[in-house]
C-alpha cells in the first residue's frame, strides 16, 4: 500500500516573491509552524541536503530527518525526497507553481509509504498530511501576502 496527497493554494504574490520566501530553506523554522530548525548540510548546484527538526508533539517526541532537494527555477518546480526515511519506507515530494490570474497556485504532491513497524499506517499519514499541508499553507499564504503588500509588489499574470 501507499499514501498520496496534492494540495494546493493560489499566493496572491508574484511569483519572484513566492518562488524565494518557498525556497529558502535556512528560513523555513520562521516560514512553517512546525519546524524548530534547519541545517544545511550539502549544497552543490541547485540540490540541497538538510536536516529538519520538528518542535515536540503532543507525546514530546521530537522528530528530525534529512532530505534532499532539488531546484528546477526555469520550469519552477521542485523534487525532494527524505534520506534519512525514519518510519517511512519512501517520501518523495513535489513542488509545481504556476501563474495564475490570482496570483501563484502552489502544488505540493507526496507519495510515500510507511514501513510495517511504523507507528502510523498509510491512511493515518495520507489524512495527517493532507491536514497539516491546510495549515501550513495558509500561514505560508498569509505570510507572504503581507510581504507583498508591505512593499507594495504589483500580482499579474505575466509578472515575474
Amino acid at each position: 500500500m501507499s499514501g498520496h496527497t496534492e494540495n494546493k493554494i493560489v499566493i496572491n504574490a508574484p511569483m519572484d516573491l513566492v518562488w524565494e520566501v518557498t525556497n529558502d530553506i535556512e528560513n523555513w523554522p520562521r516560514l512553517f509552524s512546525e519546524y524548530a530548525s534547519v541545517e544545511i548540510l550539502e549544497r552543490e548546484g541547485n540540490r540541497t541536503r538538510f536536516r529538519l527538526t520538528m518542535h515536540p508533539d503532543e507525546n514530546g517526541t521530537v522528530w528530525s530527518w534529512v532530505s534532499e532537494r532539488v531546484v528546477d527555477p526555469g520550469a519552477r518546480t521542485v523534487s525532494a525526497r527524505r534520506v534519512e526515511t525514519g518510519p517511512f519506507q519512501h517520501m518523495d515530494i513535489r513542488w509545481k507553481y504556476d501563474r495564475t490570474p490570482g496570483g501563484v497556485l502552489m502544488h505540493w504532491t507526496q507519495d510515500f509509504a510507511m514501513k510495517p513497524d511504523a507507528p502510523v499506517d498509510d491512511d493515518w499519514m495520507t489524512d495527517n498530511i493532507n491536514k497539516n499541508s491546510k495549515v501550513q499553507m495558509a500561514l505560508i499564504k498569509e505570510k507572504i501576502e503581507q510581504r507583498a503588500r508591505e512593499h507594495g509588489a504589483p500580482v499579474s499574470v505575466h509578472s515575474d
